[in-house]
């Protein structure tokens, strides 16, 4: 889960932020979600959807050493949040600071309540992201490093993630080209769905 690109997604289609996080973490039927949720519910899976399935994240995970196959996209998902964060003016009239706080402000919001459309291992994240301010951290080697750490949690390749950072700074250039040629694509496609969404799930 790439999760600084799932909320700049959110916030540029003007859809629920929490709701696109959660979208992870939710297996329950989005026509019984509370009407707020729905949309961005729907767009992340949108979003998921899309990123599983074209042929230029196809390309960048082949691309990955055979031994990490399990985890490539993971990986590209990890690359993904350090660009957008380091060419952040680029994509968002906000600075990442302000952004940030922004986000954390409405995620906290999403997090007073629990369900399986609040679920808690969505909400422990939520807790940890403001508390360890990860959106601001993430085009930082740091940051890159407690990305990996928290994707490697209950991952059952859990051991692969060690010393994935130094693949990444590896394969630098692959991963810029793909997220610089791929991403301006996803923002129109989620622009797109954001106004092409079933009328079931729009907001009241």
């Amino acid at each position: 889960m790439n999760i600084l690109t799932h909320l700049h997604l959110a916030d540029i289609s003007k859809t629920h932020l929490g709701a696109n996080l959660a979208g992870n973490f939710i297996t329950a039927s989005i026509d019984n979600a509370p009407q707020a949720l729905r949309q961005g519910l729907w767009l992340n899976h949108e979003i998921n959807q899309l990123c599983a399935t074209h042929e230029l994240t196809q390309e960048l995970i082949a691309l990955f050493p055979k031994q990490l196959t399990s985890i490539a996209a993971d990986l590209m998902f990890i690359s993904f949040d350090y660009y957008l964060a380091f060419y952040w003016e680029e994509y968002h009239h906000l600075s990442l600071p302000d952004f940030s706080q922004k986000a954390y402000s409405e995620l906290a919001e999403f997090a007073a309540q629990s369900d399986v459309y609040h679920p808690q291992p969505c909400l422990d994240i939520i807790a940890d992201m403001r508390r360890q301010d990860w959106l601001n951290g993430y085009a930082t080697p740091k940051g890159i490093q407690q990305a990996l750490t928290q994707r490697a949690k209950g991952h059952p390749h859990s051991a692969l993630f060690n010393g994935a950072d130094k693949i990444l700074a590896q394969m630098q250039i692959e991963t810029e080209t793909a997220f610089r040629t791929f991403y301006p694509q996803l923002m129109a496609y989620t622009r797109i769905w954001s106004r092409k969404t079933p009328s079931d799930y729009l907001p009241e």
